[in-house]
C-alpha cells in the first residue's frame, strides 16, 4: 500500500495589488485543491472594493484586524469587527469598506477554489490606477 503524501505549498507569501482595490497575500490556491482557496485580503483606510461577484464560487469572510462594512446583494452595510464571518454565496454581488483608520485585514475562503475567471467587476466606473510608491 502506497502512503500519499500530503500536498504542502511553501511559496512565497508576497502581497500584490489586486484590480478590486485591495492587497492580496494568497496562503493556499493550487490547482492540484480545487476545492478550497485561503488568501489574506488588506483594504486601506477609507477605501470600497469594487462592487464584484464571483461566479460558482462561495466565500466567506473572516475578519481578523479592523472593521468592514460588507455590502451583499444590496442589502444594507453590516459592521464586522475581529472574529466575525460572513458567509457570501456564489454570483452575488458585494464589497466591504474600510471606515477605520488601520488597515482592515481578513481571510477570504473560497470553495471551490478561486479562479481569475470566476471573477466579475459590477463597478460602472473605469478601474483606477494606483500608486504603490
Amino acid at each position: 500500500m502506497t502512503k500519499t503524501l500530503p500536498l504542502v505549498h511553501k511559496g512565497s507569501l508576497d502581497e500584490y495589488y489586486f484590480e478590486e482595490r485591495c492587497f492580496i497575500t494568497e496562503y493556499w490556491n493550487s490547482g492540484e485543491d480545487g476545492v478550497v482557496s485561503v488568501v489574506r485580503a488588506r483594504v486601506l483606510p477609507g477605501v470600497t472594493t469594487r462592487l464584484h461577484r464571483l461566479v460558482g464560487i462561495m466565500e466567506r469572510y473572516i475578519i481578523m484586524e479592523g472593521h468592514g462594512l460588507v455590502e451583499i446583494d444590496g442589502n444594507p452595510p453590516q459592521t464586522m469587527k475581529p472574529g466575525d464571518v460572513v458567509l457570501i454565496p456564489p454570483g452575488v454581488p458585494q464589497r466591504i469598506t474600510n471606515p477605520g483608520i488601520t488597515d482592515l485585514l481578513f481571510l477570504a475562503v473560497c470553495t471551490p477554489r478561486f479562479v481569475p475567471e470566476a471573477y466579475e467587476d459590477l463597478d460602472e466606473d473605469v478601474l483606477p490606477t494606483i500608486s504603490l510608491k
